[in-house]
């Protein structure tokens, strides 16, 4: 079977796919491409799982005016083209996208070109990416059930949402990894901004170190290039980026503070972890936080209300707290109705 992967940017669009190919290579021969951003995180990420990756053109088409718009316009346009030929070169028996604006041009060529398109839909609310595939799209899977509803209720199928090989998890879980060890026995909190990092979560941490530090122990994940290498502090390790890696981190945690992107909210549902969420203002990462802290699955702060003393209070609360450190645990497990994939699977096999 050949696939033709697409999306990039972030790794939200991303990681689903990366699940998927994992559990599809182990049940069939798969020849894999990927058609992905030049300047994007998932290059590394997309060459690890054995997948040949291919930068293309991305535009982005943003929902207010900016002349930016014009030049991306004609950034699609040559996309366009760019995918076509890609396509009509490698004859894939499907495209596999999750979101993401390099996928956009990517699904209109495959369409044109009669090659079934599959999109996944993660967030609760839908992206314009997704929204701009969908007409084309012979099948939508969706992570919740309140995401039916916006599109068409003939080829959109609750699936869950997928998880990077479970194996994966364990094989990394089970391995020590110094990296994550302290000179202590105090708890450990993970804080973490997404792939490619949260400048205002980074500062609020820096802000707050030195009292949060008297009571827990800090990984942070700080984002390419945003470490601050001037902090030293025994009871604190940053890193840029981890990879499998992360496994490990989150499971050595004992609280996690995260973006509300749903690739990273999945696997930390997944180890059972509570969370504090700090969407991205203005964002659909709002609705996603707002969704858990409806079902009790994680505690919900707000970017502008946020203070170092408000950051330190709350996380300081919470590790206090074993009955609601529970109570998040076993809810946020609940969220996601499946994480393994399968009807993914079987969605494709049926078109391919």
């Amino acid at each position: 079977m050949k696939i033709l992967y697409s999306g990039g940017g972030t790794m939200g669009s991303v990681s689903p796919l990366i699940a998927i190919h994992q559990q599809l290579i182990k049940k069939e021969k798969i020849k894999a491409l990927w058609l992905g951003t030049k300047n994007g995180p998932e290059k590394k990420i997309i060459e690890k799982a054995d997948i040949k990756f291919k930068p293309i053109i991305s535009g982005k088409l943003r929902r207010y005016f900016d002349l930016r718009n014009i030049l991306d316009l004609i950034k699609i346009k040559f996309a366009f083209w760019q995918s076509f030929f890609i396509i009509l070169k490698f004859k894939p028996n499907i495209i596999l996208s999750a979101g993401g604006f390099v996928a956009v041009p990517v699904a209109w060529a495959g369409w044109l070109l009669r090659i079934p398109v599959i999109i996944h839909q993660q967030d609760v609310r839908p992206g314009l990416a997704n929204k701009l595939m969908a007409l084309f799209a012979k099948k939508i899977t969706v992570a919740f059930d309140v995401s039916l509803k916006n599109f068409s209720s003939k080829k959109t199928v609750l699936i869950g949402n997928p998880i990077r090989s479970i194996s994966n998890f364990q094989d990394t879980i089970s391995k020590k990894n110094l990296n994550f060890k302290f000179q202590n026995q105090l708890p450990i909190v993970l804080i973490m901004g997404g792939g490619t990092g949260a400048l205002k979560i980074n500062q609020l941490t820096w802000a707050s170190l030195d009292e949060l530090t008297k009571f827990c122990n800090i990984i942070h994940l700080t984002g390419k290039d945003k470490n601050n290498k001037k902090i030293i502090n025994n009871n604190y390790k940053s890193f840029e980026f981890l990879d499998n890696e992360i496994f490990n981190a989150i499971n050595s945690a004992d609280l996690v503070i995260t973006r509300a992107g749903l690739s990273s909210l999945t696997e930390l549902a997944y180890l059972k972890k509570p969370v504090i969420i700090i969407p991205i203002p203005n964002s659909h990462q709002e609705d996603n936080a707002k969704y858990f802290a409806n079902k009790n699955a994680c505690i919900y702060l707000k970017q502008k209300e946020l203070t170092p003393n408000k950051l330190i209070q709350e996380i300081q609360n919470l590790l206090q707290d074993k009955n609601k450190q529970k109570q998040l645990s076993e809810n946020i497990n609940k969220i996601f109705i499946d994480y393994s994939g399968e009807k993914m699977i079987e969605i494709i096999n049926s078109f391919a």
